[in-house]
């Protein structure tokens, strides 16, 4: 997954800078050993079987925030669309009442991911994002 997030330009909309290998690694064991509600899946291409980016939620109660990103040379495929839509249709069919995405105003087509998924934008914001949301 280094070498599929390793582009700044991922980092545009969302600040930082992409991790080393062993920082990702060291980053996914704190995660994974971390809070319960913390899920993540690498959004494979079929073709070659090669990751292209991920898919994750945060789990508390009966909300979900969700979040996608996929490397550069994948982008413009539909593979976001296509797996933040399986990924909210997962949560909801799991009993979430609530997903959640916290979107740039001027990342459009994180935007268009977000609707294609079924999350409408609102009022409110949080660090400069406007929430997303889709409720049951």
């Amino acid at each position: 997954m280094a070498e599929v997030l390793s582009d700044p330009a991922l980092h545009t909309f969302t600040g930082g800078a992409p991790l080393t290998a062993p920082e990702l690694r060291a980053s996914y064991e704190r995660l994974v050993a971390g809070p319960p509600g913390w899920r993540n899946w690498v959004i494979r291409v079929r073709a070659d079987d090669r990751p292209a980016g991920y898919v994750q939620a945060t789990v508390e109660g009966c909300t979900a925030e969700v979040a996608w990103v996929v490397g550069t040379p994948w982008q413009g495929r539909g593979l976001a669309t296509a797996a933040a839509k399986a990924l909210v249709e997962r949560l909801l069919d799991d009993g979430i009442g609530t997903v959640v995405a916290h979107i740039h105003p001027a990342h459009a087509a994180s935007a268009a991911v977000a609707r294609a998924a079924g999350l409408r934008p609102t009022e409110r914001w949080q660090d400069g994002e406007v929430r997303w949301e889709r409720t049951t």
